[in-house]
């Protein structure tokens, strides 16, 4: 697709679009099933009948819940032989999976199916009435809420999220109930592969620089999301919720609001879903408290990853009322720090501190981003390694500072180094 160009809709009728037969008769191979989203994809297929097998780069979490949970092991590393034999399995394979992957090529050369993931997540959705929440910032968040509530009111659902849900204990479960609560991503447009009875839309802001050439585009996205699915969508709300909560942060608040709205589109009764939401903790890196250094300072781990989240997390810091905030961001791909570095400078300056680490490349190589470092985002210091930057905090963080760490790469490691010698008070 070129850049800059409003995308034709590429999942015209979700629903029917898929020629499938009964999921009984179905054998899935799925390359990357050790992240997130396709260990929940395999928790659900299995759970709807289909024999599924898969593989990842290594082993992960999600991969270990998924093999106590189902008994599907995930293989590591990449061969074609990985494949299962036969003429009927489906290969389906991740956003992060290269065409030229062994197993991918494997597929092609056997006449094999070779789908993207979002096929497969379109079809498991048709199985429910959906509650789709998709936004910039706050999905994982507003899901996570949406499930938790929707639990707490007696409704059994079936949650698919992008990040484990402390409240649920995984990332994703099935159950009989009639709802599916989807995290729908924009990342890769896989969020249009799904028809939600209900849409929550919790910003739309650009993010991803390598899907989308602008904010129009973006926006003819979300569109084409919800002008061609949703019954019922909530937008963000300017109030902020009345129940108490445990999460902090007016974003929060936000998401809360929106959550419960979307629960009582569902049926769901009110004050049940706000006692449950009431006692939400979180979903995993989502200010997530790892515990204390070894002088008493608060250790803070948060996915943040954009100039708005980061901004939101600081501004939820400072609820806590700390002596200061000490901002530790770790940038997540070279293409996101080129398009945002000023403005996650100026978020970064809400803090009394600011380290930068160098950039986490994920999928993208140094090389092919000439000049592009974490050097480009003002800060008061720019660490060059996770050694570094400990070293550097160990010996300045003090009681009563709360450090914050931020990214969506692998920061909290860098966290857990911190309160490694310290006394959990989280």
């Amino acid at each position: 697709m070129m850049r800059g160009v409003a995308p034709r809709d590429p999942y015209p009728d979700p629903v029917h679009r898929h020629g499938g037969g009964p999921w009984a008769d179905r054998r899935l191979h799925l390359i990357g099933l050790g992240g997130a989203g396709m260990s929940a994809y395999a928790l659900a297929a299995h759970a709807l009948g289909a024999a599924v097998t898969g593989s990842d780069q290594a082993w992960s979490p999600y991969a270990q819940r998924l093999l106590e949970q189902t008994g599907i092991e995930t293989i590591v590393g990449h061969r074609a032989e990985n494949v299962p034999s036969g003429v009927d399995v489906e290969v389906v394979h991740s956003t992060a999976i290269a065409p030229g992957n062994p197993e991918r090529q494997a597929a092609r050369e056997r006449g094999l199916p070779d789908r993207p993931r979002a096929d497969l997540l379109g079809e498991i959705a048709a199985t429910r009435r959906v509650i789709a929440v998709a936004g910039a910032h706050g999905k994982t968040t507003t899901a996570a809420m949406t499930a938790v509530a929707l639990r707490g009111a007696g409704l059994d659902p079936a949650w698919i999220i992008g990040g484990e849900v402390r409240d649920l204990g995984a990332n994703a479960g099935w159950s009989d109930g009639e709802w599916l609560v989807v995290e729908a991503d924009e990342s890769d447009r896989s969020f249009l592969a799904l028809a939600p009875e209900i849409a929550v839309v919790t910003n739309i802001e650009l993010d991803h620089h390598h899907t989308y050439g602008s904010q129009a585009e973006l926006e003819e996205a979300f569109r084409i999301f919800l002008e061609r699915s949703a019954e019922q969508v909530v937008f963000p709300f300017d109030e902020a919720a009345s129940p108490p909560l445990r999460v902090p942060g007016v974003h929060n608040r936000r998401n809360a609001v929106a959550a419960l709205r979307a629960c009582e589109l569902a049926g769901a009764d009110r004050e049940r879903c706000r006692a449950a939401l009431s006692a939400f903790s979180g979903a995993k890196r989502r200010f997530e408290r790892l515990g204390t250094t070894a002088s008493g300072a608060r250790v803070v781990d948060d996915y943040a990853h954009h100039p708005t989240e980061v901004a939101a997390t600081i501004a939820a810091a400072r609820l806590q009322e700390p002596a200061r905030v000490v901002a530790v961001f770790q940038p997540h791909l070279f293409s996101r720090t080129r398009e945002l570095a000023g403005a996650f400078g100026d978020a970064l300056a809400a803090a009394d501190r600011s380290l930068v680490l160098p950039v986490y490349p994920a999928r993208e190589r140094q090389e092919d981003f000439p000049g592009i470092g974490a050097g480009l985002i003002a800060a008061d210091e720019h660490p060059g390694s996770f050694e570094e930057a400990h070293a550097l905090l160990a010996g300045e963080l003090r009681a009563g500072d709360l450090c914050l760490v931020m990214g969506a790469g692998d920061v909290d490691r860098l966290g857990r180094m911190l309160v490694a010698r310290g006394e959990d008070r989280a």
